[in-house]
């Protein structure tokens, strides 16, 4: 469900979320006209407010969570092109071949990871792409072996950075593999048509309609939906983390 989830736009979802509030509240000012009751005492105006709060609380609750991950990812990119651009530097110390093959492995390496970062990929692909990183962090690992074999003296700080490319690696794809679980979206969505349909029942039991302001509602409800999606599809969409320090990165390893 999370995998399906995943792969539908966030503007398919903000949709789905406006039409679905707009029919809940279309069905609740219907119910409401046939109750025909005074609103001035109708004993759920109360429940109105707290379910208008509670989806209030979950959407503010729901984005300062993508947020968070969201800013947690822009970090993982940071964290790891220090790490490769440290290892380099420290590859730049290495006598001998190992050195050599230590930079063009690692400018291949960024240069990957950048293009990685660039675009969405699917599934298949993305798994490719994890199975080439795992094939280069097995090749510099050789290449680093080799060099402590030959009595390299910063066998320590080759080491350390080597484990640091590898570690944030792992790090940011944890990051980006992070996705907003499937049952806080439906919560999310029962929640506004819940909300949706007694703000209509309401409307119905008044025999007015808040035209306007219906429609205010679900619009901006449907927005936050929109940015609370988007910020959690990383790799598409409109809000994308920044993968600048990879760029500044690749481009000081360049010959």
């Amino acid at each position: 469900m999370d995998q399906m989830l995943f792969q539908v736009d966030a503007s398919i979802v903000a949709l789905s979320f406006a039409v679905s509030m707009f029919a809940a509240w279309a069905v609740g000012n219907f119910r409401g006209r046939r109750l025909a009751l005074d609103p001035e005492h109708d004993p759920g105006t109360k429940i109105v407010d707290a379910t208008v709060a509670l989806l209030g609380l979950l959407l503010a609750f729901t984005f300062a969570m993508t947020l968070e991950r969201h800013e947690n990812r822009r970090l993982a990119v940071v964290a790891q092109a220090n790490a490769i651009g440290d290892f380099f530097t420290c590859a730049t110390l290495l006598p001998g071949p190992e050195r050599a093959e230590l930079q063009k492995a690692l400018r291949a390496y960024a240069q990957d990871e950048l293009d990685a970062m660039r675009d969405y990929l699917p599934d298949a692909e993305r798994r490719q792409v994890l199975a080439e990183s795992a094939k280069a962090h097995t090749a510099m690992t050789e290449t680093v072996s080799r060099a402590i074999e030959h009595g390299t003296p910063i066998a320590l700080s080759l080491t350390n950075t080597l484990n640091n490319v590898t570690s944030t690696h792992a790090s940011r794809t944890a990051d980006y593999e992070e996705r907003l679980p499937w049952p806080v979206q439906i919560l999310l969505l029962a929640s506004a048509s819940a909300a949706a349909f007694l703000v209509g029942r309401q409307q119905g039991l008044a025999s007015k309609k808040c035209v306007s302001g219906t429609v205010s509602f679900i619009v901006l409800v449907s927005l936050v939906i929109f940015v609370i999606k988007d910020l959690s599809q990383p790799r598409r969409g409109w809000i994308k983390v920044t993968y600048d320090p990879m760029v500044r990165l690749v481009d000081s390893l360049k010959e």
